[in-house]
């Protein structure tokens, strides 16, 4: 088990209520980013945007389970148990921005907001430093991938940084509605995005839904163009296709235009991202395939679960359950094809 910043160890189980714990001694006299920031349930910490290491340290006099969400609605730690009077230390990095959540939506609060939730959640202390060396995965997409400021809406990036440990942040620009076209015409969304990349990063890349009305040769030369604009940054593009709509035909398959996302003019959008990313040499997770595959299995009662049916008779979006479930396919498609080192993923609890 490891430990650290032991002058804050008495365990603080948020259900029963925080109780104020002094500073630290050993910051060298600076003011330290821990656990007095926190209340009950909730932690602020005053940071201009950036990255920064997340440490926690779990546990109390009783079991717990703690799970940890931040900024608009990001999964950072899934629940996490500890025996009764022993502590857990987990660490993630995570990405502070404005605006927090969908590059166009509002700016949200600045600094790092961080929820303590759980079962039975039990913070026994927290430490906030920058991040020195970690590697950024930017997401480019849409509704399906962006953090969603709402329940019960979720995209799957929303809840890709559960699945991540310390060293690897999720950067997630993508934005309700776009398409290829509108993405790359917005100063909010691709003329943010590319001057971020930095040599090594990955940027996964899933537009499509929002292409209704793009024809096939603009439809490949705009994924061309992201493509090229993220290697020119030394980026590492990685493209996607998109999650599948749940539309069943009688006999139980997907085998449908609409559930495949072949739009009106009859392009058909995995078929296209397939190409560019054989044609350009670039790393492809199949979502289309993935999700067609997973759907089809649970049925048209079991996976109401993964889409908004019940909540919003919604066959496109996810619902928290559904965004977790796909975001764990992107992250073993990421391991399975060296793209994140094996040690930076973190397995379910």
């Amino acid at each position: 088990m490891r430990r650290f910043n032991l002058a804050v160890l008495a365990a603080l189980t948020l259900g029963a209520g925080l109780t104020a714990v002094p500073a630290a001694q050993a910051h060298g006299g600076r003011a330290p980013l821990g656990i007095e920031n926190c209340t009950a349930g909730a932690c602020h910490f005053d940071v201009p945007a950036g990255t920064y290491d997340v440490k926690v340290l779990l546990g109390g006099d009783a079991a717990s389970a703690t799970a940890i969400s931040g900024e608009t609605r990001r999964s950072l730690l899934p629940e996490t148990a500890a025996p009764a009077g022993e502590r857990v230390a987990r660490s993630f990095t995570v990405n502070v921005r404005t605006p927090e959540g969908e590059p166009t939506g509002v700016d949200g609060t600045p600094g790092l907001d961080l929820v303590i939730g759980g079962t039975a959640p039990a913070l026994a202390d927290i430490l906030v430093t920058p991040a020195r060396h970690s590697r950024q995965i930017l997401l480019v997409g849409d509704s399906t991938v962006c953090d969603q400021p709402g329940d019960p809406y979720s995209g799957w990036g929303q809840q890709l940084p559960q699945y991540l440990r310390k060293g690897v942040s999720v950067a997630n620009y993508a934005d309700s509605g776009e398409s290829t076209v509108s993405y790359l015409a917005s100063a909010q969304l691709w003329g943010t995005v590319q001057p971020l990349i930095r040599p090594g990063d990955l940027v996964l890349v899933q537009l499509a839904h929002n292409d209704k009305t793009t024809d096939e040769a603009t439809y490949r030369a705009n994924l061309e163009t992201l493509v090229a604009g993220i290697r020119e940054k030394g980026g590492e593009p990685v493209l996607v296709t998109p999650i599948v709509r749940r539309w069943f035909n009688s006999d139980g398959t997907l085998n449908n235009n609409t559930a495949l996302l072949v739009n009106g003019l009859g392009v058909d959008h995995p078929a296209v991202i397939r190409s560019v990313a054989a044609d350009n040499g670039v790393p492809l997770i199949d979502l289309t395939a993935r999700t067609k595959t997973l759907v089809e299995s649970l049925g048209t009662e079991g996976s109401k679960a993964l889409y908004l049916y019940n909540e919003k008779r919604d066959n496109t979006h996810t619902s928290v359950h559904g965004a977790t479930v796909y975001a764990g396919i992107v992250r073993d498609e990421l391991v399975a094809q060296h793209l994140v080192p094996a040690g930076l993923v973190r397995v379910a609890y």
